[in-house]
């Protein structure tokens, strides 16, 4: 199994999360998105989930302090001993330096940083027709992934629905409070020669071919 340290960075809708599942998979490491568990929490409505809810259903990134905590809780793991694939994280400055301070302690090293551009137009044609199951998670669209039941979830015949964070409005404001506290990241990873950007708006397989190729992954 290789190992190591990938991020992969986007704004909503760029399709991160799906080609950071891609890596993980070639590579067998695992794959931590701190906003899966986020809404996890939501969805069972923790004492973290009741924290972090209003935040996110306003579009708005919930505070660093909870994010760090989670995520850094998360990667203590032992499946994330040797490398980890980190989807959604770190999103701003404060994130970005905590993580390289626990990968310095662990003497884990970031082997490539994806980035993953798409236009806003474009992101809110992909979230505002996605569905999700209530019961386990699955997620639709209306256009590109439709359930062979509408409002039915293929998987375990729970109801779907959509997120209040896939509304025009506030993936409008999710894209602006990204392109604020995520682009300097860019440039951070950038100077320190790890960063990929890849255009979002190819297929998936054209997406994933692009970022192996980049990242030396056969």
């Amino acid at each position: 199994m290789a190992g190591g340290v990938y991020i992969f960075l986007g704004p909503p809708a760029s399709g991160k999360g799906t080609q950071a599942v891609l890596v993980s998979e070639k590579l067998g490491l695992p794959h931590v998105a701190p906003g899966d568990i986020l809404r996890e929490a939501v969805r069972g409505g923790t004492p973290l989930g009741l924290e972090a809810k209003g935040y996110m259903q306003a579009g708005r990134l919930v505070p660093d302090d909870l994010v760090i905590s989670i995520t850094l809780e998360r990667l203590k793991r032992p499946d994330c001993k040797t490398g980890f694939i980190v989807d959604g994280f770190p999103r701003t400055l404060k994130q970005a330096e905590a993580l390289e301070k626990s990968l310095k302690d662990r003497a884990l090293a970031i082997q490539g940083v994806v980035y993953i551009e798409i236009p806003v137009d474009a992101a809110i044609k992909r979230l505002s027709g996605r569905r999700s199951c209530k019961a386990c998670g699955a997620v639709y669209h209306a256009v590109f992934n439709p359930p062979k039941v509408a409002g039915v979830c293929d998987k375990c015949g729970g109801e779907l629905y959509q997120r209040q964070d896939d509304s025009e409005e506030v993936i409008r404001t999710r894209f602006s409070v990204y392109e604020k506290e995520t682009v300097p990241l860019i440039e951070r990873y950038k100077k320190m020669g790890k960063l990929i950007e890849v255009s979002g708006g190819a297929s998936v397989e054209e997406v994933r071919k692009m970022i192996f190729s980049s990242l030396k992954i056969k």
